[in-house]
């Protein structure tokens, strides 16, 4: 205890010092400490690495498989993890996962990526809820803005850094964030949330579930916020509140011994308010600021059937449909299809095989101005893919062996190859160890595409104007990487584990921005000279780093979780490039350092106290400040079916800045410090 109250001292000293963190983490799990007394069973989060070693994961694999046989950097936010969190939304639940870039842009808006090149749409992650695929191929990456669901009804989040195309396609470059709801079974009763607070003003949730007949649970539930505006960079308002009111069901049934039917979907509506950067007149010099509201609207469905043909094999099968709608900058409507079938297999006594197809029909249909469009402004695309994967046991227990490969195909390049090979290996119930080599890809998104974006214009030649703009490349081509990954896992002592994980990332065919000849236009009008740039793959180059994740249980009622993660970004561009941006934009939108501290002290068994401290490295690309955000809360539970909870959040400092966004199209506010009080009643 002497040890900690030295280092926790040093926190309390400088908590914005990286160095300080990042020995903590190493303090916390290199030195043993005596056992406490066992307590009563606990949540996941409570578990030792000991016993998380049998914890059973999905995302890796696409089937149930063991941490101790999972040779992935993966890391699990547990339900327990969510309602200690304090978080009110998806992207700063996010925040407690080591090597996660969580950025606020504005009130509505997030950039989150893994292991670096953040931005406002992090195109190389791929985002999942309860597999139906919520990444979008007009930009390239996930609108969390209407990502949102009852936090209460998300079982686990399970967070894999480091490429996943071989089982989960493209995209799938440098991590898969997956969302698994919880069965309808376990929300059964009535649920009523409420609460509100200087930012949050005003948030509430309903929820039942029930059973209908003997072979069927379900669940319906609305939920509704409204947040008020950030301050914006100037001062005074940032003019970027918004409200979300969303309603949704879900069932799973039994069909017979062998058969599940899960049914669920959603659908929601809302508006939000923002400062954007829009080009008024092709003579125009530049961009001008307007505040606009944005509407909101989409939904989706999807089933899910489950077969169990044999003790040794099981079959799925996923169909869902997706739509929204929404006029920000580009008024665009999206309608997708999905169906996903796989085949799990085991084969002998040490193979365990995992196969599957999946289609997809999607299409588009945008109305663009002057500022923004896309060409054709109607676009239908129909990806499919297969993959394969075989995981060896070399030493049954102890030693597995996994080789797959995905095989894609997407409307702008064609096929593409994604394999992988894995090796973990579990010489006690202590230690593991895990090496990966993967490859993946991200195809080309519409805006990398099909995209005009006109910047501004100046005078040319006899008064004729010159417009800066950017044009898609429909030849763009795939970028890739191919990954180097190891790691171990330790539990130390019954109440004591880490994670470690060091990877070597090797990047091609990045996207470069490159000059076109100037060529003459007449549309739009007035006729001018247009000076373009796009996109070509003349970039390239290399990252590395390290992540640490640490589980500690000093006592019976104290739990802290500390994590750091460390990264450097090398970008390059080919010789003949003409690119002096986008060197400056990959290796500076992301922190070297960032750290995050996680408390949890049960004060009494009605009473919790929890805190979290998460560090982040300044950025350069912004620029942007190093800064330090502390949440913390209490949590009293009246009764057995009663609660309130009051939380504070970025306490440290009152305004700060996170992320500017570069496409110069959307104005950054400051996130500000906020109170809340919220009251679950469960019945």
């Amino acid at each position: 205890m002497t040890l900690l109250r030295q280092a926790m001292a040093g926190l309390r000293v400088n908590l914005s010092n990286p160095a300080r963190l990042a020995l903590m983490v190493f303090v916390l799990s290199l030195t043993a400490f005596p056992e406490q007394p066992d307590s009563a069973p606990v949540d996941l989060a409570d578990k030792s690495l000991e016993d998380l070693m049998n914890i059973q994961v999905t995302s890796v694999s696409k089937k149930e498989q063991t941490l101790s046989r999972t040779a992935s950097a993966i890391f699990v936010i547990s339900a327990t993890d969510i309602q200690r969190s304090g978080a009110t939304n998806i992207p700063d639940l996010l925040r407690m996962v080591p090597g996660v870039d969580v950025a606020q842009i504005d009130a509505n808006t997030w950039a989150v990526s893994v292991r670096g090149l953040n931005a406002r749409f992090g195109n190389e992650l791929l985002v999942v809820l309860d597999g139906r695929n919520v990444y979008t191929p007009t930009f390239g990456g996930v609108l969390w803005d209407t990502l949102d669901l009852p936090l209460e009804d998300i079982e686990r989040i399970e967070v894999i850094r480091g490429p996943g195309g071989t089982i989960w396609g493209a995209n799938a470059v440098n991590g898969v964030i997956n969302i698994i709801t919880k069965k309808a079974a376990e929300t059964s009763g009535t649920m009523l949330v409420a609460g509100g607070g200087n930012l949050d003003q005003g948030f509430g949730t309903a929820q039942y579930g029930g059973k209908l007949g003997h072979a069927t649970d379900y669940r319906i539930y609305t939920k509704y916020f409204n947040q008020d505006h950030l301050p914006g960079l100037a001062g005074g308002a940032g003019f970027d509140g918004w409200h979300l009111l969303r309603g949704g069901f879900r069932t799973d049934s039994s069909l017979s011994s062998k058969d599940s039917l899960s049914l669920q979907g959603d659908v929601y509506t809302g508006s939000e308010d923002g400062t954007i950067w829009f080009l008024p007149a092709v003579t125009s010099p530049g961009f001008e600021a307007a505040h606009q509201t944005a509407t909101l609207s989409g939904g989706f469905a999807q089933a899910a059937w489950k077969h169990v043909c044999s003790s040794r094999s099981d079959t799925a099968l996923q169909i869902s449909v997706d739509r929204y709608k929404r006029n920000d900058i580009l008024t665009e409507a999206r309608n997708t299809l999905a169906i996903d079938f796989q085949h799990h297999i085991l084969w002998g006594s040490r193979q365990d095989i995992v196969w599957g197809a999946a289609y997809g029909y999607t299409s588009s249909d945008s109305e663009g101005n002057l500022t923004v469009s896309f060409r054709p402004p109607n676009l239908v695309m129909q990806p499919f893919s297969g993959f394969a994967q075989d995981e060896f046991a070399l030493l049954p227990n102890r030693l597995y062996f996994t080789i797959g490969t995905k095989v894609d195909h997407n409307h702008y390049t064609g096929f593409s190859l994604m394999p992988s090979s894995r090796l973990s290996w579990t010489p006690n119930e202590r230690n593991m160890f895990w090496a990966a080599v993967s490859r993946a890809e991200r195809v080309p998104a519409e805006s990398d595409a099909a995209t005009r974006q006109n910047t501004g214009s100046v005078p040319g030649p006899g008064g004729l104007p010159i417009l800066a703009a950017f044009v898609g490349n429909p030849h763009v081509k795939n970028e890739g990487l191919i990954a180097y990954e190891a790691g171990y896992r330790v539990a130390i002592s019954t109440h004591l584990s880490a994670d470690y994980a060091l990877y070597y990332n090797d990047y091609d065919h990045q996207d470069s921005i490159e000059p076109l000849v100037p060529v003459l236009e007449t549309t739009p009008s007035p006729p001018h000279v247009l000076a373009a740039a796009t996109y070509k793959n003349l970039g390239y180059g290399e990252t590395h780093g390290f992540e640490a994740a640490v589980n500690w249980k000093p006592s019976a009622r104290w739990t802290l979780s500390p994590g750091y993660a460390f990264e450097q970004i090398h970008m390059h561009v080919q010789p003949s490039s003409k690119d002096t941006l986008s060197i400056n934009e990959a290796q500076g939108a992301s922190p070297v350092q960032s750290a995050q501290l996680r408390s949890h002290f049960e004060i009494s068994h009605r009473l919790a106290w929890d805190a979290s401290a998460y560090f982040v490295d300044r950025l350069s690309s912004g620029p942007v400040p190093s800064y330090t955000r502390l949440d913390t809360g209490l949590t009293w539970q009246l009764n057995q079916a009663l609660s309130f909870s009051a939380f504070g959040q970025n306490l440290v400092k009152d305004r700060h800045l996170e992320f500017v966004d570069s496409s110069g199209i959307l104005e950054s506010t400051l996130v500000k410090r906020s109170m809340y009080g919220k009251l679950t009643w469960h019945f």
